[in-house]
């Protein structure tokens, strides 16, 4: 079955790495070859930033749909790439993310990405954190920092993380995925990096928007291993309107305006995730070698999908962050295959909120203000052992941009609930 709405949002962001313990680069391969990983992309920044400088824009908005009546606007899209032309710097942000643990294993003949970046605390609890599209590792680097450091959850209880961040298959670094691969697949190879390769017999997981589909599929079909999720969305189709009227669920001001947010997603938002379920060579091709194309199309997502205070503390979202993001997609010439997950996983989003999972792990679910998707509790409870729902007034699609402190502080809580 076809999703009828979209579902799927994203943003990419980074932080100085100077900050972020890196506990050597050994890890444990048990069987895996794991190696270190370095980025080096220098070579395919000139080519880029040529064709950023060549394409040519309309001098002026078309009258009929000014503004961001239409996408993302003109002036944007100009402000965006003047910046990308003059005074972005890819080299200086390379340098940033070769401070951070990268490496590389093979795993069903897949090569697979990941950072990992372990806590100094000796009872730190395993986390992956998956992100979606048009996201990528990086969208998570703001909070890996906080995670591995000692903290205390809201009772008290000590709690830090070993941080594992992967790279969906056909993002950044991770081989594209092959004819027939699911998301059931990449939580397969996901858990075969964190038990095989990592040496982590139990650990939990925490996601945004695909990297949700994957994490659901963690918990409910490694139960013995996979012992807390924590999402920002669920991989269940959210409620019309009609649908929580029906179900007399009664919602607060706050409530109201998010599920009248997704309803206007819902009318107007939903042509992206149509062309990439249906037709992603067409869109993926054209935009290949586009990078201001992709730019527009992702950026307006960016733009679309955040809070509207984005980049005013906590948020980090700022347009340099998009940059950056876009940057990496091109370099690295994922765009097409990222978008693969879309036609391969068209019903990853399910209709049946009475198919529960069958764990009795802990679930923890956050709700951010301008996240486009709205989950009331009476159903994020019926498809996982909901003990923690919380919402946010700031933030939007991606927290670890648009709230990074928020994620980390419910991430943290984990630690009420993990059995040593």
């Amino acid at each position: 079955m076809y999703l009828s709405y979209p579902l799927v949002f994203g943003f990419v962001a980074l932080s100085s790495a100077s900050s972020i313990p890196h506990a050597g680069r050994d890890v444990s391969h048990n069987g895996l070859d794991i190696q270190p990983f370095t980025i080096d992309l220098t070579d395919r920044v000139p080519h880029m930033l040529d064709l950023v400088k060549k394409t040519q824009l309309p001098a002026t908005e078309e009258p009929a749909f000014p503004g961001d009546q239409a996408g993302i606007s003109l002036a944007t899209l100009k402000s965006l790439r003047h910046d990308w032309a003059n005074s972005f710097s890819w080299e200086k942000e390379q340098a940033i993310l070769n401070g951070y643990n990268h490496f590389t294993t093979t795993i069903e003949n897949l090569t697979v990405h990941f950072l990992h970046h372990k806590s100094s605390q000796p009872n730190a609890i395993p986390l992956i954190l998956n992100h979606g599209w048009p996201g990528s590792f990086l969208e998570f680097l703001p909070v890996i920092d906080q995670l591995t450091k000692k903290a205390k959850t809201s009772t008290g209880r000590p709690v830090a993380f070993d941080v594992v961040v992967p790279s969906l298959p056909g993002y950044a670094f991770s081989s594209a995925p092959p004819k027939n691969w699911t998301a059931a697949g990449t939580a397969r190879i996901f858990h075969t990096l964190m038990t095989q390769g990592l040496g982590y017999e139990r650990y939990a997981t925490s996601s945004t928007d695909l990297g949700s589909v994957v994490s659901y599929s963690l918990y409910e079909t490694y139960n013995t291993s996979v012992r807390a999720a924590h999402f920002t969305m669920i991989p269940f189709y959210p409620l019309t309107a009609e649908q929580v009227a029906a179900q007399n669920i009664t919602l607060s001001p706050a409530e109201q305006a998010q599920l009248d947010r997704w309803m206007e997603m819902v009318a107007t938002g939903n042509a992206y995730y149509y062309v990439q379920t249906t037709k992603p060579n067409t869109i993926g091709l054209a935009l290949q070698d586009n990078p201001v194309g992709q730019l527009a199309w992702i950026g307006e997502k960016f733009t679309a999908w955040s809070d509207p205070r984005a980049g005013t503390g906590p948020s980090v979202l700022t347009h340099h962050e998009m940059l950056r993001g876009v940057s990496l997609y091109y370099l690295t010439r994922s765009f097409l295959s990222s978008i693969y997950m879309y036609a391969q996983n068209p019903d990853g989003f399910r209709l049946d909120y009475a198919r529960r999972a069958a764990t009795d792990a802990p679930m923890l679910f956050s709700g951010f203000a301008y996240n486009p998707t709205f989950w009331p509790r009476q159903f994020v409870e019926r498809v996982g052992n909901l003990v923690l729902y919380k919402s946010h007034e700031f933030g939007g699609h991606f927290p670890g941009l648009d709230n990074p402190p928020a994620l980390v502080s419910d991430i943290r809580e984990i630690g009420n609930v993990w059995v040593q």
